[in-house]
């Protein structure tokens, strides 16, 4: 039998983070884990892009609004709200990365920590719940 292993507070809080990403369409969503990195300064980086500043502000707002109702705590230190061009919200072990695309490309963030784990995250697809009746000619 598999032993299930609990996940960290970092983790947990990660996963939540990704959540209000995607709560607002945020664009390829990758966690990049820090931990096995020497001196690293966090635990884990969220980078993500929306299309426009409306969203990259929207998607900062998300992320903020969904930690704070599952866990209760505010970000700790949040800077580029100004032009919305990259957002960071840091929550000490959880540090997001929010651009808009052209300035994602230009940083290519994911590539300076190239030989930490990199994990391309997904939404989860909607279950289609089968709304069509059964009938006798269905059986």
């Amino acid at each position: 039998m598999a032993v299930k292993k609990e996940k960290s507070a970092s983790e947990m809080l990660a996963a939540i983070v990704v959540q209000g990403i995607f709560e607002k369409l945020g664009e390829e969503v990758v966690q990049i884990d820090l931990r096995r990195i020497h001196n690293s300064i966090a635990d884990f980086f969220i980078v993500c892009h929306g299309k426009s500043r409306n969203q990259v502000e929207a998607i900062a707002d998300s992320v903020q609004m969904e930690v704070k109702k599952a866990i209760g705590i505010n970000v700790w230190k949040k800077e580029g709200f100004e032009n919305a061009e990259w957002v960071l919200l840091d929550y000490f072990d959880v540090v997001v990365h929010i651009f808009q695309e052209p300035n994602r490309r230009f940083y290519r963030l994911e590539e300076l920590w190239a030989d930490a784990d990199i994990t391309r995250c997904n939404p989860e697809l909607p279950v289609k719940k089968n709304t069509k009746k059964k009938t006798s000619a269905d059986a």
